[in-house]
């Protein structure tokens, strides 16, 4: 049966040395594919059982023997639900506007892309991804050729060869410059882009934006794969592994009847990993050193001093260091203000405001309001109003300069009349335990 699988690919031009992917059409929608690799496109799974295991490549990455590819698929995802597995939703190519074998094919590869059917093995009568109908699917098989190199566009396999042809002798003299340290300031503009539009609710560009921080992430792989301590399949093994051991609830026998459960339950995952690191380190647990306190250890110092402040209280909070309700919060904003209206000097009103600003961000926790996107928010509501307030300057000729604080105030009043405060954009701060990984 294995040769006879093999003689239907030679038909294809295709020799089993090279490999290929074999895959049913109803099946796209829930395996992924390689498009870096040639495709063998059969019109049901019957078709690949009656080819038998013999040439079956995941025989050889532990799977059963006499186990046909659709069955050791299956095997490698014994964690899917008891519901009945995994949704399109998740692969590449696939979400609600592509729920058909069609339209994946079509995200994956480009529309003028050749097809072949066994018939017509020649090139001149090949056929192309858009030319294919849902009846051509059923009628017979189909072999789409490999998308080489920077064609293979849509696929996650195609970006860590980006990276490394960037790198490569031949590629590109500004790429091969950098480093992890130079490409620091990178990542957090990237990173601040994606932010930006998610909070400007820019959706059409949010595709855009995260593609170029997933740049950052395969380039920081790929430098650590030449110097032969990691790579990218290390980075996926350790948020994978990380994600499925904190969520117990999913991959295991842990109940979790509500949010605030899982985030218990995700909080002391996290202080039990948190200790087996420190123990490894070789240090005291509960003890901080020169860093600080070992709550708080895996706090990236990079954050926004806002976002860095609630992270922190966020953890104190889940030892149980908060206050039981907002009026102890009030109370304490209120005596860190007198505090700072009574500093004697330029250090003690520095020190006291520093306080102030934490209680605040204490506050915005309590209220679930995270404070780096309010202050953020405001930010740019203020700059909106401010533009507005110039331009009616300008239609009356009058410079902002000369206007009295009360000019200025009846143009600011007119702004906020105008320019709304956009309420819908103001984020908050969801307690989604998988926001903070660390």
């Amino acid at each position: 049966m294995t040769e006879q699988l093999f003689s239907g690919l030679r038909c294809y031009g295709v020799r089993a040395a090279d490999g290929i992917q074999i895959v049913s059409a109803s099946a796209l929608v829930r395996r992924p594919i390689d498009p870096g690799w040639p495709l063998l496109l059969v019109p049901d799974e019957t078709f690949v059982e009656a080819a038998g295991a013999g040439a079956n490549p995941s025989a050889s990455a532990g799977a059963s023997p006499d186990a046909t590819p659709a069955e050791s698929l299956d095997a490698r995802a014994d964690h899917r639900r008891g519901d009945g597995g995994f949704t399109a939703d998740v692969l590449p190519g696939r979400h609600a506007r592509r729920a058909d074998p069609l339209a994946i094919l079509r995200a994956l590869y480009p529309s003028e892309h050749p097809v072949r059917a066994r018939e017509a093995p020649d090139d001149k009568a090949a056929r192309t991804i858009a030319s294919l109908s849902a009846d051509d699917l059923a009628a017979q098989p189909w072999l789409i050729p490999a998308l080489e190199g920077e064609s293979n566009v849509a696929s996650p396999h195609g970006l860590p060869w980006l990276a490394a042809r960037l790198r490569a002798p031949d590629g590109c003299p500004w790429d091969r410059e950098q480093t992890h340290l130079s490409l620091r300031k990178h990542l957090l503009e990237e990173a601040y882009e994606v932010y930006d539009t998610l909070e400007e609710g820019a959706t059409p560009q949010l595709a855009e934006e995260l593609g170029d921080l997933l740049l950052q992430v395969v380039l920081h792989a790929q430098y650590a794969a030449e110097a032969g301590v990691f790579d990218l399949s290390d980075v996926y093994r350790g948020i994978m592994t990380k994600i499925v051991r904190r969520h117990p609830h999913v991959f295991g026998d842990v109940e979790a009847g509500s949010v605030e459960q899982v985030v218990r339950n995700w909080e002391s995952i996290k202080a039990d990993e948190r200790a087996v690191r420190a123990a490894s380190d070789g240090s005291a647990v509960g003890v901080g050193g020169s860093e600080g306190a070992a709550a708080f250890s895996g706090l990236s110092r990079s954050l926004p001093a806002l976002a860095y402040a609630y992270e922190m209280q966020e953890r104190a909070a889940s030892l149980g260091y908060d206050w039981p309700d907002l009026e102890g919060v009030i109370d304490k904003l209120a005596e860190e203000a007198v505090e700072l209206l009574q500093a004697p000097d330029e250090g003690s009103r520095r020190e006291e405001y520093g306080d102030l600003l934490l209680v605040l961000v204490n506050l915005g926790r309590k209220l679930g309001i995270d404070a780096e996107g309010a202050l953020r928010s405001a930010s740019a509501k203020f700059s909106r109003r401010f533009a507005y307030v110039e331009r009616l300057a300008a239609e009356r000729n009058v410079s902002l300069g000369t206007l009295s604080l009360a000019g200025l105030d009846d143009l600011w009043q007119e702004a906020k009349a105008q320019v709304p405060e956009d309420r819908a954009q103001l984020p908050g701060a969801a307690k989604s335990p998988v926001g903070s990984t660390s």
